[in-house]
């Protein structure tokens, strides 16, 4: 009779071992853990049933731990196709934007303009229909890129003229017409180069040409009563036509300015 017992104890281990391993796997509507407890019959332990978690929580945090990183790499492929796209729309420096071999035309920039020259005679748009011009937005006062720029511009012109026999005409305008006058303004471009042609006039009429060309520039106050002027700084190559062909930044140096220059002139029919 031990034995008997014996045997039919170890099959009852065996059989709840079993049953133990199908409640695992059987899709049932929860995970269940047990707890020993002592019965009387038998004097044995005896393990009692009690719900954990339920499948559906278990699920639910299952679709959370797959989700949350799914949103995130579809944010991060979002932010890299419009950085993408912004490459693409974005023109390479001493490059134009081509399409059946025609300059694509942008934003309508320039227009007319009336100011006067350092020998205070009155300029208009028209003076400058005929020539490819190079204007550059500045003031006299700036203390490092104005003068740099104007180097790169008065190099650039020579380049093209004595390279391949381009004549270009250097236009300075300021924005700062309260302090530029035209004698200031004269003996200021003379260091440079005297072949820059400036500009200057009434507040509200350099203001109107900024607009009309899309120049940024903010009057900055400082102690004292002095000011410094914040400027984009670009230079834009007109056509014989007044069109504005090109914008370089400050990122040019004179070669490549002047390599940029020859590029459109070679493109545009004559």
């Amino acid at each position: 009779m031990p034995i008997f017992n014996s045997i039919f104890f170890s099959s009852k281990h065996h059989f709840r071992q079993a049953r133990g391993l199908l409640q695992r796997f059987h899709p049932s509507n929860s995970v269940r853990s047990c707890k020993y407890s002592k019965s009387s019959k038998y004097n044995k332990e005896i393990p009692e049933v009690h719900p954990l978690i339920s499948i559906d929580e278990q699920a639910s945090r299952s679709r959370a731990t797959y989700v949350i990183p799914a949103a995130v790499m579809s944010f991060v492929g979002l932010a890299a196709l419009v950085h993408y796209n912004d490459e693409r729309r974005a023109v390479l420096k001493g490059q134009g934007n081509s399409s059946d071999g025609n300059l694509v035309r942008g934003p309508i920039i320039g227009g007319p303009f009336t100011l006067t020259d350092t020998e205070n005679r009155v300029v208009t748009e028209q003076n400058l229909r005929g020539n490819w011009s190079l204007l550059y937005f500045g003031y006299t006062s700036s203390p490092d890129v104005v003068p740099e720029q104007l180097q790169i511009m008065s190099k650039a012109i020579d380049i093209l003229e004595s390279r391949h026999n381009l004549k270009v005409l250097p236009v300075f305008v300021t924005i700062d017409p309260q302090r530029d006058n035209p004698s200031h303004l004269r003996a200021y471009l003379k260091e440079f180069d005297p072949r820059i042609v400036g500009l200057a006039g009434p507040v509200a009429a350099v203001r109107q040409m900024a607009q009309e060309y899309r120049v940024y520039f903010k009057k900055v106050e400082e102690e004292g009563g002095d000011y410094l002027i914040e400027s984009s700084h670009k230079m834009y190559l007109l056509s014989p036509n007044l069109e504005v062909m090109r914008c370089c930044g400050i990122e040019y140096n004179a070669e490549e300015l002047s390599q940029a220059i020859l590029n459109v002139v070679q493109k545009t029919p004559q």
